[in-house]
């Protein structure tokens, strides 16, 4: 396996090079648990570590290494390493941390391809899957749509699924797979390019590792069940992985996702929603909120019947989303300043051996 086969191009060189670099080897995140990583180089995996400098001298979660990462390491015994730099990202998928106010979580960097599944039995959500794409969007991240257990359904309920989101969603891929029909992953892989890496998104129990596995032609993560009781699926992936595809692929498995809290969406949103926002441009007031006021071109499109209301209804609740957390984030920004502060005067007080 060469560095390009895991996704390695001439802009991560030149940044090598630049930043005087070249004396470390070259590595790429596969795995992360607890601030201990997996590190893939062209030959082999070295469990590493952060270099203490790079440890206490991050800012945020955004100087530390993510799954998907290029880092500068260095060995010092048998397949164990140092992490001594972070490589730039080419894209970010993130979502809001679950119950932190303000905090992102980064679900994987380096992406090229967002492999949103959904399963057409249960999980099926036109809301959640904006949500998804929004996310996508946002990354700059290309997104694909997967539908998975197709062979649950009768093929005309299908296509009435399909209809639903070719009627919300313009011009992104749809593909339906089943594993008990062997439906789909031809074109799924036949899809694949060799040195793009692919990040898997979804809920719990949609078939994410099933999927993982036909893919790989190999039993690389384990499946679960869906509970007949609370019809939810169980977390059977534990922790974010890269995998290499033998067709060249490169794929991100990760935990599913019970929430999808949207983050930064900066142009993501209006990514998502360029129909219902091709319509705000005849509104009268350029200040138009889409909510009540008069001459507004978007609420006269939802009355006629030209903008769907669930994807109306749902702009709406990821946009109120979208300013509830700028507002926190920039309310945490300000108390780190503030803290960030104390602490500097604190130590040149001691520097000027005050107490």
């Amino acid at each position: 396996m060469t560095y390009r086969d895991l996704g390695y191009n001439d802009a991560l060189e030149r940044y090598r090079v630049e930043e005087s670099l070249d004396s470390f080897e070259i590595g790429r995140v596969v795995s992360e648990h607890k601030e201990r990583y997996v590190v893939r180089t062209a030959d082999k995996e070295l469990d590493s570590e952060l270099l203490g400098n790079l440890r206490f001298t991050a800012e945020s979660r955004y100087d530390l290494p993510a799954v998907g990462d290029w880092v500068a390491i260095s060995e010092y015994d048998t397949d164990k390493a140092l992490i001594h730099a972070v490589y730039p990202r080419a894209s970010i998928i993130e979502r809001q941390a679950v119950g932190k106010k303000g905090q992102v979580q980064i679900i994987a960097t380096n992406i090229d391809f967002g492999l949103i599944v959904q399963a057409v039995d249960r999980d099926f959500n036109l809301n959640r899957l904006e949500r998804y794409l929004t996310i996508c969007n946002t990354s700059n991240v290309e997104p694909i749509i997967v539908l998975s257990k197709i062979d649950l359904l009768e093929p005309t309920d299908l296509e009435n699924i399909i209809h639903q989101i070719e009627q919300r969603v313009k011009d992104i891929a749809i593909i339906p797979v089943s594993n008990e029909i062997a439906h789909g992953y031809d074109l799924l892989d036949q899809m694949i390019q060799k040195g793009k890496t692919y990040c898997l998104l979804g809920s719990s129990g949609v078939g994410k590792s099933t999927l993982l596995n036909n893919l790989s032609g190999k039993l690389l993560m384990e499946t679960g069940h869906i509970s007949s009781s609370v019809n939810k699926g169980r977390h059977i992936t534990s922790h974010r992985e890269l995998i290499v595809l033998d067709s060249g692929g490169i794929l991100i498995d990760n935990p599913g996702m019970r929430e999808v809290g949207i983050a930064d969406m900066t142009g993501g949103l209006e990514t998502t929603f360029e129909s219902i926002l091709e319509y705000a441009k005849d509104c009268r007031f350029k200040d138009c909120t889409h909510m009540h006021e008069k001459g507004c071109a978007v609420l006269e499109a939802v009355e006629n019947g030209e903008i769907d209301e669930g994807a109306y209804a749902n702009f709406r609740k990821m946009e109120k989303e979208k300013m509830h957390f700028e507002s926190d984030a920039l309310t945490r920004k300000k108390k780190d300043k503030d803290l960030g502060k104390i602490i500097k005067d604190v130590k040149k007080l001691r520097k000027q051996h005050k107490f």
